[in-house]
This record gives structure tokens, C-alpha cells and sequence, in this order.
């Protein structure tokens, strides 16, 4: 892999630490700006609609840029969001500077994807995206951790101050390794590129995506009271069980990049129906501590396997869409990570339990099996029907 692909991940690293960690200083903001949790919460919530608007939208809007202005601007609007999220007073500022920074990561992510699977050749995209995707794991293990430790000892700023300082050697790597390529004046139009979503197969991807995405951060955004409430561990114990899963979640994503150029198929059928049965198994066993934690880990391994392998996919359908195939990637998967974790919330607000958002994580990777085997039959069905196929020789 190019030394630039690794740059890209340290940026995505940034970024995601900066989209998972205000779970850890909810409190601390709302006791600083004089408002209440919930209030907060909408940070979250304005983050998640900022990335799924922004993933296409930017994407078509710096069309017509060379990547690495594209990549530069993006990140160094980044950085300075949360330089002034660190500073400002105000919690109507800070709102702001959430949307600004996910509107940013969102084109960041977009142009990110396309330019690494670029550089990585026509045959290695599954590759090129687990090495981005690599940066989104390791702030699950080190970088959300290491937030939530800043904000305990210097208060919540100090978390926002160090995404900021992780950001920028990242904009001077960008500059030293990414090369200055022109825009081709005979490139696709943003409208050209949009007729790429035509494919049916392209559309049912981006639907599996969002549906294992979902699934994912369902049973992720909810696990705290999972291991408390149902598997009976203390609550000391969450940082090294979300650890565990961003282990995990580290290993499966570099798996499914090893396999997802050669073996796409085998992956998501049968590391889908073992995700199926693995959130199903969970739900069963979540009562017992060792067999919950071992689950932990393997659902992180298959999640993010399956997940990044979709990825990729999308990337080798909408060939002919270069530099919006980034942009349709990063929308699904942040349609699934707000989705799931809403559904999740109904079950909970229903009365069914706390094993519920293992199940309703069930349902989804189902749905999205059935979905992917119903695309599959019409596809054979279709080349197999006379019309498909070429007439014979008179």
C-alpha cells in the first residue's frame, strides 16, 4: 500500500475519535454550558445528519477540486472546528462547530476512500478502504478512551484540543505524500456520476451496508447497559469491554480487506449468516460474563469485516462514479450508524428489555440477508431468462 493510504487512516483516526467521544463528556459539557444532558445529546444527533447530508453533498460540490486540495480543505476546516468548539462559551457555537466538523469528515471520508482506492490499483480497493476503515477502529480502542481520560483530567476542552493536535500532522503528511494530480478536464460530471446509483446491484449494496452498519452500532451504542444490566459485570469493567470490541472490530476490518478483493461473495454470505447467528447467541448467552465478552469480540471481528468488505464493493460497482462512490459508501454507513441505534431505542422505550438491541441487531443483519438473497435470485433469474441471452447464428 502507498505511505499515503496510512496518512489517510491517521486522519480518519482523528475523526473518528472526535465522532465517538462525546459519549464520555456528556456531563462535563452540560455542567460547563449550562444545559441540560439531553441538550447535549443533540451534538450527537447533529454530528450523525451532518455526515449523512454532508457525504454526497461535499463530495458533488468538490468535484471538481484536485484530491489534495479537496482532502486539505476538508481537514483543515476540521481542525479548526474543534479549535473553536474548544474555546467558544457558547453551547449554540459549539452545536455549529459539530455540524461544520461532520460536514468536513463526511468529504474528508468521501475523497479519502476514492483517492486511496485510486492509489491502491484496480484490484486492491478492499484493501485501500481497510486501511482507512483501520482509523475508525483504533479511535474505538485508543482514541475514545484516551478523550475521555483528557476530559477527566483537564476537563472536557482538552478532549477537543487534542483531536485538533492529532489532526495536524496529519495536513502536513497530506501535503508531503499525496500527489498534486490535476482535475481531468474530460472527468465525469456530477450528474454523470449520479446515474451510477441506475444499478440496481449498486442501490442493494449501499441497502446491505446500511442495514450490517446498523446493526453494528445498535448493539455498540447500547452495550454499557447490556454488561451492566444483563450480564451483571460493574461498570468499571465498560472501558476494557469496549476496548475488546475495538479489537476486535481492528482485526475484522483488516480481515475482510485481506479477503474482500478475492473472496467478496464467501465473506458476506458466510460471515454474514455467522454475524446473524453471533448477535443471536449473544442475546441468548448474555447473562453469562465470559461468554458475553468472548462475543463481544467475535461480533466486532465479523462486524466490521462484513462491513468494510460492503465498502469496497461499493467502491468496484460505481466505477464509473470515482470521485461520488466515497460519498454513496459514507452516507450508508451513517444512514445504518443512526438508524440502528434509534430502532434500538424503541425496543428499549418499548419495555422489551435490555437484551433487545442484540435482537433488533439480529433483525437487521436478517433483513439484510434476505434482501441480499432476493437481489441475488432476480440477478440469476435474469441471466438465465432468454431475453439475457444472444441469439443464436442463423
Amino acid at each position: 500500500m502507498p505511505f499515503a493510504i496510512y496518512v489517510l487512516g491517521l486522519a480518519v483516526f482523528a475523526q473518528g475519535t472526535s465522532e465517538f467521544m462525546l459519549s464520555g463528556l456528556v456531563q462535563d459539557i452540560a455542567a460547563d454550558l449550562g444545559v441540560s444532558i439531553p441538550t447535549v445529546g443533540t451534538l450527537t444527533s447533529a454530528f450523525a445528519v451532518g455526515m449523512i447530508v454532508g457525504a454526497p453533498l461535499v463530495a458533488m460540490l468538490s468535484l471538481r477540486w484536485p484530491r489534495r486540495r479537496a482532502l486539505l480543505t476538508f481537514l483543515v476546516t476540521f481542525l479548526l472546528a474543534h479549535v473553536v468548539g474548544a474555546v467558544t462559551s457558547s453551547f449554540e457555537v459549539l452545536l455549529v462547530t459539530r455540524v461544520v466538523a461532520a460536514l468536513a469528515m463526511a468529504g474528508f471520508l468521501a475523497v479519502g476512500l476514492a483517492t486511496a482506492a485510486s492509489m491502491a490499483g484496480p484490484h486492491a480497493k478492499g484493501r485501500a478502504t481497510s486501511v482507512l476503515l483501520s482509523g475508525v477502529t483504533l479511535a474505538c480502542v485508543a482514541g475514545v478512551p484516551l478523550g475521555a481520560v483528557l476530559g477527566e483530567v483537564w476537563g472536557w476542552r482538552a478532549a477537543f484540543w487534542g483531536v485538533a493536535a492529532i489532526s495536524a500532522p496529519a495536513i502536513i503528511a497530506i501535503l508531503c505524500s499525496v500527489p498534486p494530480t490535476p482535475v481531468d478536464p474530460d472527468a465525469p460530471t456530477a450528474l454523470h456520476e449520479l446515474r451510477a446509483l441506475r444499478d440496481s446491484q449498486l442501490i442493494v449494496t449501499l441497502l446491505l451496508g446500511a442495514g450490517v452498519n446498523g446493526a453494528t452500532f445498535c448493539s455498540f451504542t447500547y452495550l454499557a447497559p447490556v454488561m451492566t444490566e444483563v450480564t451483571g459485570l460493574n461498570s468499571t469493567w465498560l472501558p476494557g469491554i469496549l476496548a475488546v470490541f475495538g479489537v476486535g472490530s481492528f482485526i475484522g476490518v483488516n480481515l475482510g480487506g485481506r479477503l474482500a478483493d478475492r473472496r467478496p461473495l464467501q465473506v458476506m454470505t458466510f460471515g454474514g449468516t455467522a454475524l446473524l447467528a453471533g448477535w443471536l447467541l449473544f442475546a441468548l448467552t448474555a447473562a453469562n460474563p465470559a461468554i458475553a465478552l468472548v462475543f463481544v469480540f467475535i461480533q466486532g471481528v465479523l462486524s466490521f469485516a462484513v462491513g468494510s468488505t460492503l465498502i469496497s464493493q461499493v467502491l468496484y460497482l460505481a466505477a464509473n462514479a470515482p470521485r461520488l462512490s466515497g460519498g454513496f459508501a459514507t452516507a450508508a454507513m451513517n444512514v445504518g450508524a443512526a438508524a440502528g441505534p434509534a430502532l434500538g431505542g424503541v425496543a428499549l422505550s418499548a419495555g422489551l428489555g435490555y437484551r433487545s438491541p442484540l435482537l433488533v441487531s439480529a433483525a437487521l443483519v436478517a433483513t439484510a440477508l434476505l434482501l441480499g438473497a432476493v437481489a441475488r435470485a432476480f440477478s440469476d433469474r435474469a441471466t438465465r431468462s432468454p431475453a439475457a441471452l444472444p441469439e443464436a447464428p442463423s
